[in-house]
């Protein structure tokens, strides 16, 4: 229980911390850049081992790692970009109710059983992701939609990758914490690289500020991480029903935290899109129960 309680809480602070960061005219670029540098630096003190060895850059699930940085630093840009223009309670619900992806896969992939009740939470997941973005103006819905839809498919795809993983390489406690840190190393890098080429073509400027939040939003966002995958291999229960049980947890402390810290506020469309998208959750994870 205490896995579930700590991912629901560093994700919900991350969401907070991605828009805050406009008040104070962070850079959101840099400060993702710095905070996997936090999250590597975070790991390896969490870990008390250097990680950078012969027998871990051998290791089979490095090619994965590798991969999963560079979705990892595309996806995080994403929601950071979302939450800051559109909102914390629409991105949040978008992100977590991409479960529907790595529920889908885990029934095919994982032989894990179906039932009427998950099917019709899973269809009701679309229409909660669509009205939970839906805005007034014209052009804003327009682009407010595929934002909304690309951050759920990557979302949806990545927590699938972190399945798959986590099931054929990760069974042992140090292999989790060494694949972490290799995923946020890959993710740093690839920041770096792209924010020296920045800089170089003066598209932006170095600040001091932006290593401060950087280093503010990488602790919360390397222990969300890795709590997570510990969450999934506590085997608790089915990782059909861990997923949507903690997602359902962001999305109902993001909405609280939008509204009560930034006074976010929804249209009746939005809050019929939260409902159903806590109803589409309730049913994945509940399904036994009906």
């Amino acid at each position: 229980m205490i896995y579930f309680i700590l991912v629901i809480l560093l994700n919900t602070l991350l969401s907070v911390l991605f828009k805050i960061f406009p008040k104070y005219n962070i850079d959101t670029f840099q400060a993702i850049v710095f905070n996997y540098l936090t999250c590597v630096i975070t790991g390896t003190w969490y870990l008390g081992a250097n990680p950078f060895t012969s027998q871990q850059l051998h290791a089979a699930w490095l090619p994965y790692a590798i991969i999963m940085g560079i979705a990892f630093i595309s996806v995080f840009n994403l929601i950071g970009y979302c939450t800051k223009t559109i909102g914390i309670t629409a991105t949040t619900i978008s992100n977590k109710l991409s479960l529907i992806i790595p529920v889908i896969i885990s029934i095919f992939a994982y032989n894990e059983t179906s039932t009427l009740v998950r099917i019709i939470g899973i269809l009701l997941a679309v229409p909660a992701v669509y009205f939970s973005s839906k805005k007034t103006e014209t052009t804003e819905q327009h682009n407010s939609w595929k934002l909304i839809a690309l951050l759920f498919l990557l979302s949806g795809l990545l927590d699938s990758f972190v399945k798959f993983v986590e099931t054929t390489y990760l069974s042992k406690a140090d292999d989790q914490a060494y694949y972490t840190i290799y995923v946020f190393s890959t993710a740093a890098i690839i920041g770096i690289c792209i924010g020296i080429q920045k800089i170089i073509r003066k598209q932006t400027t170095f600040e001091l500020k932006n290593i401060v939040a950087g280093i503010i939003l990488g602790i919360p966002n390397y222990f969300s991480i890795y709590f997570f995958i510990k969450l999934l291999n506590s085997h608790i229960m089915n990782s059909s029903a861990i997923i949507p049980i903690a997602n359902i947890g962001v999305v109902v402390c993001a909405a609280l935290a939008a509204l009560i810290l930034f006074k976010e506020r929804m249209n009746k469309t939005n809050t019929i899109g939260l409902l159903l998208g806590i109803i589409s959750i309730l049913l994945i994870a509940f399904e036994d129960l009906f």
